[in-house]
């Protein structure tokens, strides 16, 4: 009975080498199980200098974004590392985000002094109680639909971007998360909104819009703003009302092309053409670029725009509520003070006498 156990246990034991000996052998493919398997072995790092080298070697190649083969229909997943990733989160909480911030900071301290020194513009000759219509019920819509949309998307996207250091240390992160993710809805819906204001005043008001000669004179006179008694000529609309026409239109734009980019990602390619034309002027841009790479420029375009926008938007809230006695009545009721047009917009006022109206 012994030697039978005996038996059983040498047949098991032969039975487990060779099994392991063909597996080795299959995987080697080599029979002597010899230098192939010792070669690749060899390759491995151990932890000496030379593997310690070979690793980083591997890793400084995956974080430069070396791209690899993958047979899944996603091919960006052959990136592991995308390294501008890292330089596109640098840039956005350094310096767009310190930039941005100083900036929109920067108009709030200056139209405090200006109100502190100058002190609300007022109508000199005082409110002669006759009006005069300055905006009719579509412009108004106009007006007011592009400003609460772009108020809207200002808060949301300046909460994605200030909003964990300003807002969450205040109410916690679930309350933030929540504000944040709704911002965030709220946010792609009601840019369809700002959209249609922008091209709403845009086609009401570009014929008001066009540069004249008169615009150089109110920019040389800077408006008639820091001298009292001083109101230089204007149309409808004076220089600083058309430049921040132009920028919100102009500005707009951008937002409306990005935020699609953004909203679609992957969809659209728009720098690597735009790279090619800037290219014919003497710039030295990259024009080969991968999908990722074209969302992730729309994002930080996007944010730059709209900090620019938001710092001029500020500008302009303030000369129409408290900064200028007179000038919201414009975009409530749609008439403002025969006084107040004759001093601040006087060439229109003599067109609308002159044509009878």
């Amino acid at each position: 009975m012994i030697r039978n156990r005996i038996g059983k246990a040498l047949g098991a034991l032969g039975f487990a080498a060779a099994l392991i000996y063909t597996s080795a052998a299959g995987l080697t493919g080599s029979l002597s199980l010899g230098n192939q398997a010792f070669a690749q072995a060899s390759e491995i790092p151990s932890g000496g200098v030379r593997g310690v080298e070979g690793t980083a070697e591997t890793w400084r190649s995956v974080r430069k974004g070396i791209e690899g083969y993958v047979s899944i229909p996603d091919k960006k997943a052959g990136v592991l590392v995308q390294s501008e990733g890292d330089n596109l989160r640098a840039f956005r909480n350094g310096p767009m985000s310190v930039w941005g911030g100083w900036g929109m900071l920067a108009v709030i301290v200056l139209a405090g002094l200006y109100f502190l020194v100058r002190g609300r513009i007022k109508v000199e000759a005082g409110m002669s109680g006759r009006t005069i219509e300055r905006f009719t019920a579509v412009d108004r819509f106009a007006h007011w639909l592009t400003a609460t949309s772009f108020i809207i998307l200002a808060l949301t996207g300046l909460n994605v971007l200030y909003g964990r250091y300003v807002l969450m240390p205040l109410i916690g992160q679930g309350a933030f998360a929540e504000i944040t993710y709704w911002g965030k809805v709220s946010h792609n819906y009601i840019a369809f909104a700002f959209i249609v204001g922008i091209v709403m005043i845009f086609v009401l008001w570009i014929r008001h819009n066009l540069p004249t000669m008169a615009d150089l004179k109110w920019l040389a006179m800077g408006g008639g703003m820091f001298t009292k008694g001083a109101h230089p000529p204007a149309y409808k609309f004076n220089a600083g009302q058309k430049i921040v026409f132009w920028v919100t239109v102009i500005g707009g734009a951008l937002l409306t092309v990005s935020g699609i980019c953004l909203l679609f990602p992957f969809e659209f390619a728009p720098w690597a053409p735009t790279f090619k034309v800037l290219n014919m002027f003497g710039a030295s841009l990259p024009t080969q670029l991968t999908a990722l790479q074209e969302t992730q420029l729309s994002l930080l375009w996007h944010g730059i725009v709209a900090l620019v926008m938001i710092a001029l938007i500020l500008g302009h809230i303030y000369i129409g509520t408290v900064g200028m006695e007179g000038a919201l009545d414009a975009v409530t009721t749609g008439q403002v003070d025969e006084n107040w047009a004759r001093e601040h917009h006087p060439l229109w006022v003599a067109e609308l006498k002159g044509g009878g109206r």
